[in-house]
């Protein structure tokens, strides 16, 4: 059985047809990337960022490149949560 990430975190941008994720790969490591689904298309949300393979070694490193990386993101963003 395949390792999947855990995604820690979606934001959606207005609309809910994009949509940024963080996540945590089963290595430790954590990544982002930015998705995009059609209501009138059935397969699902596919990666319109292409940043999934960059890896960070913190989730606070793959938020802010994901903030420097995807213009709409900070608008988005909701407030900060206390790290865990």
């Amino acid at each position: 059985m395949a390792h999947q990430n855990h995604v820690i975190q979606s934001i959606n941008l207005s609309g809910e047809a994009i949509c940024v994720d963080i996540f945590r790969r089963p290595d430790g490591s954590f990544g982002f990337d930015e998705f995009r689904r059609d209501p009138e298309d059935g397969r699902g949300w596919y990666s319109i960022g292409y940043h999934g393979d960059r890896s960070f070694p913190t989730e606070a490193a793959a938020r802010a490149a994901a903030l420097a990386e995807v213009p709409w993101l900070s608008e988005a963003m909701p407030p900060s949560r206390p790290a865990t």
